[in-house]
């Protein structure tokens, strides 16, 4: 999975790295379900990034700290389309386990964690053969997927609800 990942990502960087950047500014927009319904306003991919971090970082919190070496939360991200003229920003962090710690406890202790929550869960196993867990909201695009990535290792990919880039910020590169 973290083959694949990577080459994705790369393909996206490679794809978009020729573009200007031009992040500036901090946009108005408007968050919508997939079915295009209003769900909060003045979201802007500022905004979108710190709440997905956060909740990363909550999430990664909840591994007891006797068996973790690290939180790893990348700086950046990458913005994808999630509708006409929507985006979402799509982060990571990982979560380095101590020597013998075996991931998957972990993750079904996080999903047990969220029963009951404003989260729907989906499980479902890796195309690695690895137990995973998806937090999705009922609501937007907003999710979560945790699942072992490698010995000794737990990886939290976000996505935030969607959200409209100003005119004039394009969506490649780093955010």
């Amino acid at each position: 999975m973290r083959i694949t990942a990577i080459a994705a990502m790369v393909l996206m960087v490679g794809l978009s790295g020729c573009m200007p950047n031009n992040h500036s500014g901090d946009p108005t927009s408007v968050t919508t379900t997939k079915k295009g319904g209003a769900v909060e306003s003045e979201l802007t991919w500022q905004k979108a990034k710190a709440q997905s971090q956060a909740m990363e970082q909550e999430i990664a919190n909840l591994i007891p700290e006797d068996k973790m070496v690290k939180i790893e939360q990348k700086a950046t991200g990458i913005l994808f389309e999630c509708g006409e003229a929507q985006h979402l920003w799509k982060g990571s962090t990982t979560v380095t386990l101590t020597e013998g710690t075996e991931p998957e406890p972990l993750v079904k202790e996080i999903e047990a964690h969220y029963q009951d929550s404003r989260f729907n869960i989906k499980t479902s196993t890796s195309v690695t053969g690895n137990y995973r867990i998806q937090l999705r909201s009922p609501d937007t695009s907003e999710n979560y997927i945790i699942v072992k990535d490698g010995p000794g290792e737990v990886r939290i990919a976000s996505g935030s609800p969607c959200f409209t880039l100003s005119e004039g910020i394009y969506p490649g590169g780093d955010f």
